[in-house]
């Protein structure tokens, strides 16, 4: 009994050296070439967090997606689309401070800036809003490249 106990610790050392010297080729030389260790060590998947270029969406794509939630239906004090009366005073501060408070938030609302929309977009979706509420803002100039999510909110007046 204590032989096999002995004895079966040994067994499988020797079995484990004698499959890796069967399975090495060339002598392990092969296995360090560069071309076995790029294998070796390449990724396995790869993460996505989202299409550098991409379709830039017009001002009533954003707000559909994104603002309709609470302009729609004037939720948390926003004022309601195509409300002219609710969107007058707002309107007297200009589109630079109406994007502004897009882009960094304003009291109920969270910052749209660094979203899913770029800062065009966002601009894009404010003319859009504002226009409906009774503005005249002309379509905001679209950034060198306006397809890539961030663009800067100066590139967008």
């Amino acid at each position: 009994m204590i032989a096999v106990l002995l004895g079966l610790p040994l067994v499988m050392v020797l079995s484990l050296v004698g499959y890796y010297k069967s399975h090495e080729s060339g002598g392990g030389k092969a296995s360090m070439t560069e071309e076995a260790i790029t294998a070796r060590i390449q990724k396995v998947g790869y993460v996505s967090l989202g299409s550098s270029q991409r379709e830039v969406k017009n001002g009533e794509d954003v707000y559909k997606a994104q603002c309709s939630t609470c302009h729609a239906a004037g939720l948390l004090g926003a004022p309601k689309f195509a409300d002219a009366a609710a969107w007058a005073p707002r309107l007297k501060t200009g589109f630079d401070a109406l994007l502004n408070s897009a882009l960094k938030g304003k009291n109920s609302m969270t910052p749209q800036g660094g979203g899913a929309f770029s800062d065009y977009e966002v601009a894009r979706a404010v003319v859009y809003l504002a226009n409906a509420g009774g503005a005249k803002f002309d379509e905001p100039k679209a950034p060198a490249d306006a397809s890539t999510p961030g663009a800067a909110a100066s590139a967008a007046k």
